[in-house]
């Protein structure tokens, strides 16, 4: 009896493993298991100053767009990008992971990226305000704003490595 709790209990430590692993490599944070030395995400968006979810990175947040970590990002003079993301659209879906991925890859401070509800059943008011400030057609729009300035406004899918990049050329 004792030795079938410790197997049962070693494949259930074998399988976290494994999905944590997964999740790692696909960049997916969503169902992602942190690494048993990794800051709670709850501490890190606290340590940060922010107040919403934060979805993926470390040095630059990746957040669920609230007005008030907005604010904060624009008046603290970070690189702000924005995606626009509707939860039936399949693009947006498919595209989440390229931007954890991008966002857990970034190691300057100096950048806050925000998941912006777009007509979607979770969409509050600011964020349709924002959409109607940066005349946002239709999901998966990403903007970049620098200096309370827009710099970039791509109606395109990305991958990480495009994330990356723009962000990058928009940091100069």
């Amino acid at each position: 009896m004792i030795i079938m709790v410790l197997l049962l209990a070693a494949c259930g430590v074998e399988k976290q493993a494994q999905q944590t692993a997964d999740n790692a490599q696909t960049g997916d944070a969503r169902n992602a298991m942190p690494a048993p030395d990794a800051p709670d995400t709850e501490e890190m968006t606290v340590k940060q100053g922010y107040a919403g979810t934060l979805l993926a990175g470390a040095a630059s947040p990746y957040l669920a767009f609230t007005q008030q970590d907005y604010e904060k990002a624009k008046a603290e003079g970070k690189l702000i990008l924005l995606n626009f993301y509707a939860s039936w659209c399949p693009i947006c879906k498919s595209e989440e992971p390229e931007a954890f991925a991008a966002f857990n890859g970034l190691l300057q401070e100096n950048a806050v990226g925000f998941r912006v509800n777009y007509r979607d059943s979770e969409t509050d008011d600011a964020e349709t305000a924002l959409a109607r400030e940066f005349g946002i057609p239709y999901q998966h729009t990403k903007v970049i704003i620098k200096d309370g300035k827009l710099v970039l406004k791509a109606l395109d899918s990305w991958n990480k490595e495009r994330y990356l990049d723009e962000i990058a050329r928009a940091m100069g």
